[in-house]
């Protein structure tokens, strides 16, 4: 048995679907099982982390999210059978990184719990998600113009679901305890031309119009925390027309290469219609 955190989120469900497909018992954990619309040989529970035995009875391994890792939380996973966590960390870790940003420290936080736990681990430090394009949805829905900061900031977005193939991969294989993977996508794509691949795949044309981070707030950034956005929009500027980090991590591991943005805008052309 493998439980999965946050199996609702865009790498936990897909996640999920791969375990099932391949045949693993899965128990899925969310806020709100009667929505979660999980598909019916998972086992969903109500993530409720005071009620550790119907978290973590009978299961082995655990894919955490680092928002919902605590110390009693392994603490129990190990007393009730875990033995292998995965942590879907960020690639924000690294050397030389800047311990203050509250990334860093989120993850950072979260990955010296599961050390100092007594489980082992394996880390997935991804990078740009292609996912965060969906922050642009609400405009390309309502027109041919997107507004954003920093139209030449550059990412290699990765593909939630080659996430989640790396996952699947370190899950059911042996030989990755004690390691960290740093994934990313397979090329270079600046924001403008993620707009530009999503107005591909939706067959209409679609404008980037940079606009100033200096005013950009919640209508740009609806789901940052305001306490958080100034350094966010701080690391955004420092990917203007610098190269991104690429790495093969995710053809190594699972045998097929990352998928390029213009894939991702493909398979959620969808996510962008009216």
């Amino acid at each position: 048995m493998i439980v999965v955190t946050g199996a609702t989120g865009n790498v936990g469900r897909a996640l999920v679907d791969r375990l099932l497909a391949a045949g693993q018992p899965v128990r899925a954990l969310t806020r709100d099982p009667e929505r979660a619309e999980l598909p019916a040989p998972a086992e969903v529970v109500a993530f409720r982390p005071d009620e550790p035995a119907a978290l973590f009875t009978g299961a082995t391994k655990l894919f955490l999210y680092a928002q919902a890792g605590t110390a009693p939380l392994l603490a129990a996973a190990r007393a009730h059978g875990v033995r292998h966590v995965v942590l879907l960390s960020s690639g924000v870790i690294q050397e030389g990184a800047d311990e203050t940003h509250p990334i860093h420290v989120m993850h950072a936080a979260a990955e010296r719990l599961i050390q100092d736990s007594g489980l082992a681990w394996t880390f997935l430090r991804p990078n740009a998600f292609a996912t965060n394009a969906l922050q642009w949805a609400p405009q390309i829905r309502a027109g041919d113009t997107v507004r954003g900061v920093f139209a030449d900031g550059l990412s290699a977005p990765i593909h939630e679901d080659d996430i989640a193939a790396v996952a699947e991969r370190v899950l059911l294989d042996d030989g990755h305890e004690g390691a960290a993977y740093r994934l990313t996508g397979p090329a270079a794509t600046s924001n403008a031309g993620q707009v530009e691949a999503i107005g591909t795949a939706l067959g209409r044309k679609l404008t980037f119009v940079e606009t100033d981070p200096a005013g950009a707030g919640p209508e740009l950034f609806p789901h940052v925390p305001p306490q958080m956005l100034e350094r966010l929009l701080r690391t955004f500027a420092e990917t203007v027309g610098v190269p991104p980090e690429i790495t093969g991590t995710v053809e190594q591991l699972t045998g097929t290469p990352a998928r390029p943005f213009d894939e991702w805008a493909r398979d959620h052309a969808g996510d962008f219609r009216a």
